[in-house]
C-alpha cells in the first residue's frame, strides 16, 4: 500500500513546481537552425510545396492544353518561366542561412543554445552583443526565437519558408512573392477564358487531333498530348472551380502581402521595424484615450475632498437665530439681531 498521510495525501507525490524544474532539468538545450531545412519541419512548408506541385500539374496537364495552338505554346512558355523562376526563388530563400555574418563565422551549430538569464541581463542584445549566440551583431540583427540564432536585418520569421527572412535572402523573398501573384494571375485568365468559351464555343476548347477519335461531346481528354486520360464533362468543371477558387483565395493573400511589402521598401521600414512602430502608436492612442478619463476622475475626486474638508471645518450655527440675522439684512427695518452662536462639540 502507499504511504498515505492524515490528510490522505500521497507523501511520495511530486509538487508540480518539482515537476516543472526536474524537466528543465532534463529538457536538452535547443540547436540552432541553419535554413528552411533544419528541424523542426513546419505544417505549412507541406501545404506550400502541395498547392505549388497541384497547380502545376492542373495548370500544364489539363487547362494549357484546351487552349488554341497559336495561345496553346504561349502559355506554356509564359507559364512556364514563372514556375521554375518561382521554383529557384522559393528554395534560395529557403535554402540560405540569415544568420549575421559574426554568428556564421563563429558559431558551430552542433553545440546548444545557451539558456538566457534574465537576473543577469534585461535583454537578449545589448550594446550589439548577444548573449545566446555570445557574438558582437550588427545594428540591425536581431535574435530569433524560433531559429535560435541572430539573424542579420531582421525582417520577420516565415512560416511559409520555415525560415528567417533577412537582408541575405530578403531579394529572393520578394522575388518568390512577386513571381507567385503573377502566375496565379496567369492561372486565373486560362480559366476564366476556358469557361467562356465553354458556355460560347465549346469545340474552341477540343481542337486536338486526339478529339477526333472521340465520338461523344462529353468526353474530354485530360494530360494531353502525352497520357490522355478521357473523363466527362462534370469533373473537368469541378476541377476548374476548385482550381479557380484557390487560386483567387492565394492571389488576395499574396498580393496583399506583396502589396504590404511595397509599401515597406518605399518607406524603408522591415516588417519588425513596422510592428513595433504600429504598436507605439497604439500605446499612445490608448494612453491619450485614458488620461482625459483619469483628469475627470482626479477633479471629482478632488471635489469631493473640499466639499469634505469644508464641512468640517466650517462651525454649525442655530437655524432660528441664522434665519433672524438673514432676514434683518433683506428687511427695511433696521433692528440688531444677536450674533449667532457656534455650537462646539464636546471633546
Amino acid at each position: 500500500m502507499r504511504e498515505m498521510n492524515v490528510c490522505g495525501m500521497n507523501r511520495n507525490r511530486v509538487l508540480p513546481e518539482t515537476q516543472a524544474n526536474n524537466m528543465k532539468k532534463i529538457l536538452p538545450r535547443p540547436l540552432s537552425r541553419v535554413n528552411g531545412w533544419s528541424p523542426p519541419l513546419h505544417s505549412f512548408q507541406a501545404i506550400t510545396w502541395t498547392t505549388y506541385l497541384a497547380m502545376s500539374i492542373v495548370t500544364f496537364g489539363i487547362f494549357i492544353p484546351f487552349l488554341q495552338t497559336s495561345w496553346k505554346y504561349a502559355a506554356y512558355v509564359v507559364m512556364g518561366v514563372l514556375s521554375v523562376f518561382h521554383l529557384v526563388v522559393h528554395l534560395i530563400a529557403t535554402t540560405i542561412d540569415p544568420a549575421d555574418t559574426s554568428v556564421r563565422l563563429k558559431k558551430d551549430y552542433s553545440e546548444p543554445v545557451p539558456t538566457f538569464d534574465r537576473s543577469k541581463h534585461a535583454h537578449v542584445i545589448q550594446n550589439q552583443y548577444c548573449h545566446l549566440c555570445e557574438v558582437t551583431v550588427s545594428k540591425k540583427a536581431k535574435h530569433c526565437s524560433s531559429c535560435n540564432k541572430c539573424v542579420s536585418g531582421f525582417d520577420h520569421h516565415c512560416k511559409w519558408l520555415n525560415n528567417c527572412v533577412g537582408s541575405r535572402n530578403y531579394r529572393f523573398f520578394f522575388c518568390s512573392v512577386a513571381s507567385a501573384v503573377v502566375a496565379l494571375l496567369g492561372v486565373m485568365v486560362i480559366l476564366l477564358y476556358i469557361f467562356i468559351q465553354y458556355f460560347v464555343n465549346p469545340n474552341e476548347l477540343r481542337t486536338d487531333p486526339r478529339y477526333k477519335e472521340v465520338s461523344s461531346e462529353n468526353i474530354w481528354l485530360l494530360f494531353l498530348p502525352l497520357w490522355p486520360v478521357p473523363v466527362k464533362i462534370p469533373l473537368v468543371l469541378f476541377i476548374a472551380v476548385v482550381v479557380l477558387l484557390l487560386a483567387i483565395a492565394s492571389f488576395v493573400l499574396l498580393g496583399h502581402l506583396l502589396l504590404f511589402h511595397v509599401y515597406l521598401i518605399a518607406k524603408n521600414l522591415s516588417t519588425f521595424d513596422y510592428m513595433v512602430q504600429t504598436r507605439f502608436q497604439r500605446n499612445s492612442r490608448s494612453a491619450e484615450k485614458k488620461e482625459p478619463s483619469l483628469r475627470k476622475k482626479g477633479n471629482l475626486s478632488q471635489e469631493k475632498s473640499n466639499n469634505l474638508s469644508w464641512s468640517q471645518a466650517s462651525p454649525r450655527v442655530e437655524p432660528q437665530k441664522f434665519l433672524l440675522s438673514t432676514l434683518s439684512q433683506q428687511s427695511s427695518m433696521c433692528f440688531k439681531a444677536p450674533a449667532p452662536k457656534t455650537l462646539h462639540s464636546k471633546g
